[in-house]
């Protein structure tokens, strides 16, 4: 078949390295999936693999530390090249050889260290920062200024490393970072930076660091051997632990387009073979790891300034994986390559389904964080929360069953669509029933705000695989227990989901209020003041979506704080969503419950039992789910190989009901 996106399949150089096409996998940290001396395990092995045998053109891995004495991790946090040069050479040859059968290339991600950044849950020492500076998680802890022998020992190693690369078989290196405001981005921003020797100073002094890196390698393996520079274009930094939203006007305060083009020039002139390039920092993290309120492609304006400013190429990463716009970056000249990220995380095959055209089997992703770095916060390895399989591709792929079984599966939502869906590709007769006009349960509802449109296409592509696996669908079904039995099926998945929580109030009956389903849906219009009880991710995201329509809106959450209840939202998620909130100048009141709703709005009453009212047209609920388990218990006992999953086992999120259906459906 012809490929459908024909400038993402050409070849591109890096140096004197072609890659066979423009399709780079982003430097993910492969977080769980490293052995105790900081070499890649077997996982992080199998993980690569896969995304070079599903076409991707180049792989940048994860940052890998080039020491762990300076500034020291605890044991098996990031790949470390220094703590066992002979293994990591025999894993990481392992790795390099299987990955070239496949015609990819390969480059290693090497970092200096995390410095300001570093949360002190990882480290094994003291946090080192270019200056005294706070760290960022704990601001009370002053991180350790390094001394200019430290650094100069930091940039032999990085060029040790890359000897290490070399002798491992990578086809280049890339430098972490003049990004995101790790240890080597710190020193060449003057708001962190307050040395007094060679490594500060004006910008050329700031970027001595890096150029001494490249200068470093450059001499130990050769000019040939490429090296890239992960790249900010623009910090984003409103100040210290604030970031700057899409659009707000403010100063920058780290560093600014104008400064960035600058430093690229020199950067470019000191050896650098091209820039992989982002924007943002941890002060504005939700740049760095754009989260779903992040446009897709929220960094082309700043790449198509920096390809004007540099001869070399440029890779550009920020929510790239919808195949139409990947090609229009590269058409339009605002990058050279494209680096997928998250978007190689829930499909592997992203590659070879773009150049057959396939895009409507790419599996999406829902910029949701909890699969990935949502689960480095719980102390849990890498993976993804639309690919269960996502970091464990071996030991948790799935496989056709030795005998078809008869699988019926009660339920349309997502967690019912994931279980046929894997339950049909393992060979089993598999139907599916639905008591709704169509699939998709709460998800429907949830998808509504333009910024929910990811959601939408994931639903899309559980009906495109559910069409292709030919899944029998029965819609507006509804399904007794005398059916089920009357069925006789092998076994049966109980997927039949939550109904919205309604708190036990005086009014709450009345027609102004409704759930956040109802109106989202528009079943219920929202008038222009509105009260919503919950701040949950629900409730949240419900305001910003009625605030963006004008209305007045008021979040009540009993806790001290919003969406802290429940699993948690990824850190980039929640600090992006809480200033979008306050920037829409919706209000919250925490420590607050609703007592009683009234014609005029709501009376409310807090902590220390002190009530207030609060006018109101409309009063959405998000107080959360209960579960729908009353078929679940009906069969309870009667027959073998009976499962309760998704929001019918407990209400989470898309996550919780894909990983439930994942499991059930592949032990079937």
């Amino acid at each position: 078949m012809v490929a459908a996106y024909t400038r993402l399949f050409e070849p591109v150089k890096i140096g004197k390295v072609e890659v066979k096409n423009k399709i780079a996998m982003a430097p993910m940290g492969v977080l769980g999936l490293v052995t105790l001396d900081g070499c890649f395990s077997q996982r992080a092995i199998d993980y690569y693999i896969e995304r070079a045998r599903g076409g991707t053109g180049l792989i940048i891995t994860s940052v890998t530390k080039v020491e762990n004495e300076i500034e020291a991790f605890k044991p098996g946090m990031v790949p470390t090249v220094s703590v066992n040069p002979p293994h990591f050479i025999a894993t990481a040859g392992e790795l390099t050889e299987r990955v070239h059968a496949y015609g990819t290339r390969i480059f290693l991600q090497l970092g200096m260290g995390f410095g300001r950044v570093a949360s002190p849950v990882m480290l094994a020492g003291e946090p080192v920062a270019p200056s005294a500076i706070p760290n960022f998680w704990e601001p009370a802890i002053t991180c350790r200024e390094l001394a200019t022998r430290e650094v100069e020992t930091l940039v032999r190693r990085a060029g040790e490393a890359a000897e290490i690369a070399v002798e491992a078989g990578f086809d280049g290196v890339e430098i972490h970072a003049m990004h995101e405001g790790y240890l080597l981005d710190q020193f060449t921003i003057a708001l962190f930076n307050r040395r007094t020797d060679k490594y500060g100073g004006d910008l050329r002094g700031r970027l001595t660091f890096p150029i001494e890196i490249v200068q470093e390698i450059k001499k130990r393996v050769g000019k040939e051997f490429p090296v890239l520079l992960r790249f900010s274009i623009k910090n984003f930094i409103k100040d210290w632990r604030q970031g700057g939203l899409p659009g707000e006007v403010f100063t920058e305060k780290g560093r600014d387009v104008e400064e960035a083009l600058e430093a690229a020039r020199i950067l470019e002139a000191a050896g650098y073979d091209g820039f992989d390039a982002d924007a943002g920092s941890y002060d504005a993290w939700y740049w760095a790891h754009p989260p779903l309120y992040q446009e897709h492609g929220c960094y082309l304006p700043l790449t198509q300034k920096l390809k004007e400013a540099v001869k070399v190429p440029v890779i550009v990463a920020g929510r790239m994986e919808v195949p139409e716009l990947a090609e229009q970056a590269l058409v339009e000249g605002k990058a050279d390559m494209i680096a997928i990220g998250r978007g190689l995380l829930t499909d592997a095959q992203w590659a070879s389904k773009a150049m057959t055209g396939r895009v409507d089997r790419i599996r999406p992703c829902i910029g949701c964080h909890d699969g990935c770095l949502g689960r480095g916060f719980l102390g849990r390895p890498l993976s993804c929360a639309v690919n269960p399989a996502c970091g464990r591709e071996k030991e948790y792929g799935i496989e056709r069953s030795s005998s078809a079984r008869k699988v019926m599966i009660i339920g349309g939502g997502v967690a019912g669509m994931e279980a046929a869906r894997v339950a049909a590709l393992r060979g089993h007769q598999v139907t599916l029933y639905e008591k709704s006009d169509q699939l998709g349960g709460h998800v429907i509802a949830a998808a509504v705000p333009e910024f929910k449109k990811d959601d939408a296409r994931l639903l899309e592509w559980y009906k495109t695989e559910l069409r292709e696996l030919q899944v029998e669908i029965n819609l507006n079904r509804e399904v007794t227990p005398e059916l089920v039995l009357e069925q006789n099926p092998d076994a049966v998945v109980v997927a039949t989901g939550s109904k919205p929580a309604m708190p036990d109030v005086p009014g709450i009956d009345k027609e102004k209020v409704g759930t956040a389903t109802d109106i989202l849906l528009g079943k219920k219009q929202a008038g222009d003041k509105v009260v919503i009880i919950g701040g949950g991710l629900a409730g949240c995201e419900t305001a910003l979506w009625l605030a963006r329509q004008g209305k007045q809106v008021t979040i009540i959450e009993i806790l001290d704080d919003l969406m802290r209840a429940g699993i948690p939202v990824p850190y980039m998620n929640r600090i992006m969503l809480i200033e979008m909130l306050r920037y829409q100048g919706v209000e919250w009141r925490t420590g607050t419950s609703l007592l009683e709703v009234t014609d005029a709005g709501v009376i409310l009453i807090d902590r220390s039992f002190h009530r207030t009212t609060l006018p109101a047209d409309t009063i959405v609920v998000a107080a959360g789910f209960t579960p729908e388990q009353g078929l679940y218990r009906a069969l309870m006992g009667k027959m073998p190989g009976l499962y309760l999953i998704g929001d019918s086992r407990e209400p989470r999120n898309i996550m919780g009901a894909i990983w439930d259906a994942y499991e059930v459906a592949r032990s079937i």
